[in-house]
C-alpha cells in the first residue's frame, strides 16, 4: 500500500522538481552540452567568450550579475533552435556583420514559447533576430548599437515570417530600424521606446491583424512605416521629433479596415502620411506642432477621421487631389474662426482645413520663406471667400468649439 502511495506522489510532483540546476564554472557551451531537456543553467558575472553558442533544448539560462557573452565582432553570439527555451539577465554584445549573413545577437530559429527578457544588447549587428517562430515573448530588453547608415545596420527586434510574437516593454536605438514586422500575425507591440534609429523607429509590412500600443516612437529619422496590412489595431502611441525632408510621425501606406486611435503627435515633419488607405478610423488623437498634422493622399477612400484635436500645426491637412472620399467630422481645429449660434458646442460654420498656401508649399517647400507674409494672408483670405482651388470636400461640417478632452 505504501508503495502504491509512492508511486502515485512521484507522478503528481511537478516536473520541475526534477529539473537540474547547473552553475557554469568556465564555459557556457559545455555545460549547455551536459544539461538535460527542462534544467536551469546558470552563468555567473564575467566574460565569456563562447564563438556562437547555440540552444538545442528545452533550456531555461539565467545570467546573475549581468554576465557578458562576447562574439568578438565575428560571431552570431546565441542562436536558439529549441522550443520553450528561457534566455535572461545577460549582456550580449559585439555580434559578427557580414554583407549576406543576417547574424545576430540573439537568433531565434523555427521555434516556439521561447522567452527572452532582461538582457542588454550592445553593438550588434541584428539584435533579436526571429524567423518563422511562434508565441515567444521578448520582454524588458536594452538594445542598443551603433549604426550610422543603413546599409551597414541591422535592425534591432526583427520578426519575419512570425506569429503570435509579443514585444513588450523593449528599449531600442541606433539600429536601422527599431522594430521590424515583415510577415507577421495576430501580434502585440506594447510599451517599447524605439528612438534614434537611422530610418524607422517601426517598419510594418505584410503583417495583419497585429496590435501595438502605447509605445514611443521619436527622433528616428524616417519616423514610422506601417505599409501592406490590414486589421492592424494602433493605440495610445507617441510619435515625437521624427523632422526631416522624407520624415513623418506614421506613414500608412496600402493599409485596410485598420484603427488609429488616443495617440499624440508632436514635432513631426508629419504627423500622419496616408496612401493608399481604405475603412481606416483615425479618431480621440492629439496633433500638436507638426509642420503638416495630416497628409492625406488622394488614392485615400472610406477614411474617418473625428474626435481628432489640432493645436499648432503649420498645416492641418494636405492633399494632392480636388476629389475627397474621406470624412473629416467633429474634430477641434485650433484655426477654425467660426461661430456657436446655437450654443452646442459645435460649429455653425463649416471649417476647410487645407489651405491654398499648404497645397501650394507641399508642391513648392521654397515658398515657405513667405509664411506669415501679408500676401500669403491675403492668398488664403480669397480662397476662403471664392473657393476655387483647395478641395471644397474636404470639409469639416461640424468641428468643436473648444479642445476635446482626451
Amino acid at each position: 500500500m505504501e508503495r502504491a502511495i509512492s508511486i502515485i506522489l512521484m507522478w503528481l510532483l511537478p516536473l520541475q522538481a526534477w529539473a537540474g540546476v547547473w552553475t557554469v564554472k568556465s564555459s557556457v557551451k559545455a555545460t549547455l552540452q551536459q544539461a538535460k531537456a527542462g534544467d536551469t543553467v546558470i552563468v555567473p558575472a564575467g566574460v565569456y567568450y563562447e564563438k556562437g553558442l547555440v540552444i538545442d533544448k528545452a533550456i531555461y539560462l539565467k545570467g546573475v550579475g549581468k554576465p557578458v557573452l562576447d562574439g568578438e565582432s565575428k560571431y552570431e553570439v546565441v542562436l536558439i533552435l529549441s522550443n520553450h527555451v528561457t534566455l535572461e539577465g545577460f549582456v550580449i554584445r559585439h555580434s559578427g556583420f557580414s554583407d549576406w549573413k543576417d547574424l545576430a545577437g540573439i537568433k531565434l530559429g523555427n521555434v516556439r514559447h521561447v522567452t527572452i527578457k532582461n538582457n542588454v544588447l550592445e553593438e550588434t549587428f541584428f539584435g533579436i533576430y526571429c524567423q518563422q517562430s511562434d508565441s515567444c515573448v521578448i520582454t524588458g530588453n536594452t538594445l542598443k548599437s551603433n549604426a550610422n547608415q543603413r546599409v551597414q545596420s541591422g535592425n534591432g527586434i526583427h520578426c519575419w515570417h512570425c506569429d503570435g510574437m509579443q514585444l513588450i516593454g523593449n528599449t531600442v536605438t541606433q539600429h536601422r530600424d527599431g522594430i521590424y514586422f515583415e510577415f507577421v500575425t495576430n501580434s502585440l507591440i506594447k510599451g517599447n521606446h524605439s528612438f534614434k534609429n537611422v530610418r524607422y523607429g517601426l517598419h510594418f509590412m505584410f503583417s495583419h491583424n497585429d496590435h501595438y500600443e502605447d509605445n514611443v516612437f521619436d527622433h528616428n529619422e524616417a519616423g514610422v512605416s506601417v505599409m501592406f496590412s490590414h486589421g492592424v489595431d494602433m493605440k495610445r502611441n507617441r510619435f515625437a521629433g521624427n523632422q526631416g525632408g522624407g520624415a513623418y510621425g506614421i506613414l500608412l501606406k496600402e493599409i485596410t479596415d485598420s484603427r488609429m486611435e488616443q495617440s499624440h503627435f508632436e514635432d513631426n515633419t508629419v504627423g500622419i502620411y496616408m496612401e493608399g488607405t481604405t475603412r481606416v478610423q483615425v479618431s480621440e488623437n492629439v496633433f500638436k506642432t507638426n509642420g503638416w498634422a495630416m497628409k492625406v493622399q488622394a488614392s485615400c477612400a472610406e477614411n474617418k477621421i473625428t474626435h481628432n484635436n489640432f493645436f499648432g500645426n503649420t498645416f492641418d491637412v494636405a492633399t494632392n487631389g480636388s476629389l475627397v472620399l474621406n470624412h473629416f467630422d467633429n474634430n477641434y481645429w485650433d484655426k477654425y474662426e467660426g461661430y456657436d449660434l446655437n450654443r452646442d458646442g459645435k460649429g455653425d460654420v463649416p471649417y476647410h482645413p487645407v489651405s491654398l498656401y499648404a497645397m501650394v508649399a507641399d508642391k513648392n517647400p521654397a515658398v515657405m520663406m513667405l509664411f506669415h507674409s501679408f500676401m500669403v494672408s491675403l492668398l488664403d483670405r480669397t480662397e476662403k471667400v471664392m473657393p476655387g482651388i483647395t478641395p471644397v470636400n474636404l470639409v469639416d461640417r461640424a468641428p468643436f468649439m473648444k479642445p476635446l478632452t482626451l
